[in-house]
């Protein structure tokens, strides 16, 4: 592999240039720096997309920033709407699962799906954001590396600095991002920010402590229950909340657990498993519920 893939050398600015070649990558994991080269890289990617006009490609960025919050460098990603950006535009965090990282963030689907619904007029326009999480649940289970508080602290700043809304409207998460996205709508209602939405697939939500160990995500179940969303619903306050799951998925027990209880906007409990097909599947109906609850311009 060439040395310069290895080392991610010039990553944001091709990626920008890929438009929605460069947002495919991301939602397959076709990295810059992974282990097929460029051209295959890029040879993949524009064959799922298809011949699309340029100026109905998302647009797409990599970033490396510093986290002091987790103590390292992180990939920041963003997947913008098609044509010139809005001040502030309306983000929402976009958190990966277990395993992944923010190029792995954006589901299988989810780039073509926000791009189309956007230009439609379908939704107002918003942006997604991601960055590089770690494998602990969004929380920190590690001392010095506090994923929760780069998202809380750090995140708003990059944003701005970027001339994108900085306080987040919304959460999208899936699978450990959906657990993840829960926790982050506690901690911003805490602040008293609350979020205007929060979407989920498949949310890693387990009633079994023996199960979440097997994770390795928390120091023990006194610290998993001080975090579990299923038990602390009324911190999540009235935040409108979508849930999205397969009826064959791993996490289908506590999912249904949080539906029943929480009684969320859209519970949806469809055929499939935890997987790409379902996912894709969930991903329009993903980008209309978040649609709908864009901020009006003016508005935070």
């Amino acid at each position: 592999m060439d040395e310069r893939l290895r080392a991610g050398v010039h990553r944001r600015t091709v990626l920008s240039a890929l438009g929605v070649a460069g947002v495919t990558a991301a939602g397959l994991g076709l990295t810059l720096n992974g282990t097929a080269p460029l051209g295959e890289a890029l040879r993949l990617a524009v064959g799922v997309a298809g011949p699309k006009p340029a100026g109905k490609r998302p647009v797409v960025t990599v970033d490396r920033v510093h986290s002091a919050a987790r103590g390292r460098d992180v990939d920041l990603v963003t997947i913008l709407p098609p044509g010139p950006t809005p001040k502030n535009l309306p983000m929402s965090i976009l958190l990966h699962g277990l395993h992944g990282n923010a190029r792995y963030a954006a589901v299988a689907g989810l780039p073509e799906v926000f791009t189309s619904a956007v230009v439609r007029g379908a939704v107002p326009k918003f942006g997604f954001v991601a960055v590089d999480g770690g494998d602990n649940y969004w929380h920190e289970n590690v001392p010095g590396d506090d994923p929760m508080a780069m998202l809380l602290e750090e995140v708003p700043r990059w944003l701005a600095d970027r001339g994108l809304g900085p306080l987040p409207f919304a959460c999208t998460g899936v699978s450990m991002g959906g657990f993840g996205a829960l926790l982050y709508a506690r901690r911003r209602n805490e602040r008293r920010q609350p979020l205007a939405a929060v979407a989920t697939i498949a949310p890693g939500l387990l009633t079994s402590w023996t199960e979440m160990a097997k994770r390795k995500a928390f120091a023990n179940a006194d610290q998993w229950t001080s975090l579990d969303p299923l038990k602390h619903q009324a911190e999540l306050g009235d935040v409108p909340i979508g849930i999205w799951i397969g009826d064959k998925d791993r996490f289908i027990v506590g999912a249904r657990k949080f539906i029943k209880e929480k009684k969320p906007v859209v519970g949806s409990i469809g055929p499939g498993g935890h997987d790409d097909r379902f996912f894709r599947r969930a991903v329009p109906d993903v980008i209309r519920f978040l649609g709908k609850r864009v901020p009006k311009p003016g508005r935070d």
